[in-house]
């Protein structure tokens, strides 16, 4: 670790129970983060020997993506045992020893939870089909056909076609808001909550300091199984069925709260842990403060106003913050501008194709926002969206929308650890289970921490700087009033106020700073970290700073 950084704020966070509240996560999808057994296919001991680097960067914990016992049909996110590691994984050996060598590097450790659904090879399900009477046959959501045989309700999967699924044992239809491989849980069923909030406290028993809990308002459906209205897309902008309902009825019912108090009384029966929840669909804004409510539900929510985004602008980022404003009783918001499920951002967002200019500007922003960023592993290096040719794509989602969406295997592409070695260094094996995109070898980590004037450099400086500056790590946030094109927000502390202020459009801006901010000095921009330069009254286009 560079010993020169700043860890003040690290170590202060790490060394109370609520180390959380604005702590940056670095997320980790393990299929392609390092290989160290030579199958192609990243693994645990491959997380364990990157742990060094991540802490480097100077991040305050890791979540990392699912690693346990699956038929990797949707790769991982089909779980057949919740207490069970893969072994293309590695062992329960391989996963101590992450949590031993993160906590000595004093970082946490937040592993994925998958509470909606479960792979169709999970023994729950193997009982349930059996029959209408065995002892799990009301843990996943059974129904009978219409009349005509036609599947019981309208609902639409995630990934096209019917969410219902004909199951010859049991002569009934079982629901799968995702793939048919992938039957939802009835979690109405007690007994069902009772067997989640026991993996919970296996993984919790095992040393994990949290959960980031995946498509949780999928995890209740409407138990009338009342059909879903149109939603009134227009069809230019339909890549799927499922864009075509309000999903009014087969998600976010409105007991999940009550689950959610549950997962929380078990949670607080350990110290220091944290809650985040993945919260989708068009308009999440009213789940994510009930599943935050108040300190009794989870710690935070993050949920797609970024992820999908085609484009940054002043007004989206705008309007997600007017929405988390501190009021009291209100969760802690959580932000993510890239994940295992979204086109890299900067590919969507580079509008100039300047992918190095938006990859700075955009970490600036995310760094800037009240709550906790969530990097997705290769922000750190600008990856822009990896390309992935038909014939190698392995995701059933872009499989199935080909060519009319970017996808999620460019995001997934292998990291590049050696610009000179094979497969840039993620593994010796001649072929892996994504093919490495050829132009991310020339952004590879060896590459870029030696250079100074790299993204990978400006991140640790950018983060360093951070650390240091309470106001950026839990400050409150104010909005000023600006031009359209710009988005700025004074954050708060007893220990000094941060100004940081966006030009997000095409053009220069000619902007002030309020009259407190008149002898303040820039310490970042998207070119420099502590620059110490006196605040220009211009804005340059897609540019931004903070200001002490």
């Amino acid at each position: 670790m560079n010993e020169t950084l700043p860890m003040t704020g690290k170590m202060n966070i790490a060394a109370n129970d609520d180390w959380w509240r604005g702590a940056v996560i670095y997320q980790i999808y393990p299929r392609s983060f390092r290989d160290t057994n030579g199958d192609g296919i990243g693994d645990l001991r491959g997380i364990v020997k990157g742990l060094d680097y991540i802490a480097d960067l100077g991040v305050d914990g890791i979540w990392i993506s699912p690693f346990f016992t699956s038929p990797m049909k949707d790769f991982g996110y089909d779980v057949a045992d919740y207490c069970g590691i893969d072994p293309s994984f590695g062992t329960f050996e391989d996963f101590d020893a992450i949590i031993a060598k993160a906590h000595d590097l004093g970082l946490k450790v937040i592993i994925d939870q998958v509470y909606s659904h479960t792979s169709d090879e999970h023994a729950w399900f193997h009982e349930s089909r059996q029959d209408r009477t065995n002892p799990k046959a009301d843990w996943y959501v059974w129904a009978d056909p219409k009349p005509d045989g036609s599947p019981p309700s309208n609902w639409q999967s995630v990934f096209g076609g019917s969410a219902w699924q004909w199951d010859g044992p049991r002569r009934q239809y079982y629901l799968h808001n995702f793939l048919a491989s992938q039957p939802d849980l009835n979690v109405h069923n007690r007994e069902v909550q009772d067997a989640l909030l026991d993996v919970a406290r296996f993984w919790l028993d095992r040393g994990v300091d949290g959960f980031r809990l995946d498509a949780l308002n999928f995890s209740m459906h409407d138990p009338q199984l009342r059909d879903n209205p149109p939603s009134g897309v227009p069809m230019e902008r339909v890549t799927r069925p499922f864009d075509m309902q309000d999903k009014v009825y087969n998600q976010s019912h409105a007991d999940i709260p009550a689950f959610l108090e549950r997962i929380r009384a078990t949670i607080d029966g350990y110290s220091g842990r944290f809650t985040v929840a993945e919260v989708g669909g068009p308009d999440p804004l009213a789940e994510m403060k009930a599943f935050t409510e108040d300190g009794k539900r989870l710690d935070s929510a993050y949920n797609f106003d970024f992820l999908y985004a085609p484009e940054l602008t002043a007004n989206r980022v705008r309007s997600s913050l007017s929405n988390w404003d501190g009021t009291p009783g209100e969760g802690w918001p959580s932000w993510a501008f890239s994940n295992h499920d979204a086109p890299r951002a900067i590919t969507r967002w580079a509008q100039d194709g300047d992918v190095d200019r938006m990859a700075r500007l955009s970490m600036l922003l995310l760094l800037s926002l009240r709550g906790n960023p969530i990097i997705y592993q290769g922000e750190e290096l600008g990856l822009p969206q990896g390309h992935v040719a038909f014939e190698d794509l392995q995701d059933p989602e872009a499989i199935a929308n080909w060519p009319h969406t970017l996808g999620r295997d460019g995001a997934r592409t292998p990291m590049p650890w050696e610009a000179n070695a094979p497969q840039a260094g993620f593994s010796n094996a001649n072929r892996t289970w994504l093919k490495l995109d050829e132009a991310h070898k020339e952004r590879a980590i060896d590459r870029q921490r030696s250079d100074p004037g790299s993204m990978v450099s400006y991140t640790r400086e950018l983060l360093a700087l951070r650390n240091s500056l309470p106001a950026l790590v839990d400050g409150a946030s104010r909005l000023l009033d600006t031009p359209e094109e710009i988005v700025a927000f004074v954050r708060t502390s007893d220990q000094g106020d941060v100004l940081c202020a966006f030009n997000l459009g095409e053009q220069a801006i000619d902007w002030a700073p309020p009259e407190e901010f008149a002898s303040a000095r820039m310490v970042a921009d998207q070119d420099t970290v502590n620059g110490g330069n006196a605040i220009r009254d211009r804005i340059e286009a897609r540019s931004g700073y903070w200001a002490k």
